[in-house]
């Protein structure tokens, strides 16, 4: 299983590159990566829609993925127009994220037959569409924060510090791991691994941060070596509380994996929750800490 998981990862990653490439040199309004997102998006809550609905049989998928695809573009609007803003412009995003929920209300009050199943269906449709469209459209915020050059030196940055947190746990609960994180809900998460998780995304951090700038700036310094360290530690803990909320999701239906969609890995709900948990993490630390030093 190990050897398949890596073959995969031998695919996917060379695939994100050139996808990150081709959409670098397509400017700020980054098309690409609108595309690949929207596309994620999609998967997402069809396989959360999956998930719930032998719970939940009158969920509706067309509804959610127009409100996902409205979010999306609400996301990117700013850097659509020809006179992009210098600071991060969320106004579109939460006015995008507003008619959604209006929306979505609008059309559960329409399709009323009988008291008894309104506040599932609008309860779960409104976090569906939250949960995946709202923290993905967050996410991809990183493409902008330190400046159109930078934008994939932080995506980067995320991306390595959340898997060098899985390698750390992995690696470190395999060989030290006795006491349970979570032993209901995810018992081979162990608090060695939460260790292991840390340092290793903390010196994925380091590392990223150190040698990695001058690659996508013009004479970028690095950041001081502790902000670099604080910035992988705390991805790292909000990868972790991503994937045990995933695992809540899951195991609450009976699942163990959100879908079949490669084998080794389960679902794109599994490949994405500790991502997709981090990365408003990831914009706030971007936001508050000087890690970017070409600013």
């Amino acid at each position: 299983m190990l050897a398949w998981r890596v073959t995969i990862s031998a695919i996917l990653i060379p695939l994100l590159v050139l996808i990150f490439y081709l959409d670098a040199r397509a400017g700020e309004s980054s098309p690409w990566l609108l595309v690949l997102v929207t596309l994620l998006g999609l998967r997402a809550v069809w396989e959360l829609t999956e998930l719930l609905r032998p719970r939940i049989p009158q969920l509706n998928f067309p509804l959610m993925c127009l409100c996902v695809i409205a979010i999306m573009v609400g996301s990117w609007w700013p850097h659509l127009r020809p006179d992009p803003p210098e600071l991060l412009d969320l106004t579109p995003l939460a006015l995008a994220l507003c008619f959604s929920v209006m929306l979505l209300c609008a059309v559960e009050a329409r399709r009323f037959q009988a008291p008894g199943h309104s506040w599932e269906n609008l309860g779960t449709e409104t976090f569906i569409v939250c949960y995946i469209g709202l923290l993905l459209a967050m996410t991809a915020q990183l493409r902008w924060v330190a400046g159109e050059q930078a934008g994939y030196l932080v995506i980067g940055s995320l991306v390595l510090c959340t898997k060098g947190a899985d390698v750390g746990a992995y690696f470190a609960g395999k060989r030290f791991g006795k006491r349970k994180l979570a032993p209901v809900l995810s018992p081979g998460k162990t608090w060695e691994g939460v260790v292991g998780a840390v340092l290793g995304a903390a010196l994925c951090g380091w590392l990223w941060l150190t040698f990695a700038p001058g690659w996508f700036v013009p004479d970028a310094k690095a950041c001081p070596w502790y902000y670099a360290l604080l910035y992988g530690g705390v991805i790292s803990l909000a990868g972790m509380v991503g994937d045990l909320c995933e695992s809540l999701l899951k195991r609450d239906v009976g699942r163990k994996d959100s879908a079949a969609l490669l084998p080794g890995f389960g679902g794109l709900l599994d490949l994405l929750d500790s991502v997709l948990y981090a990365g408003p993490v990831a914009l706030l630390l971007w936001k508050v800490l000087p890690l970017a030093t070409w600013m």
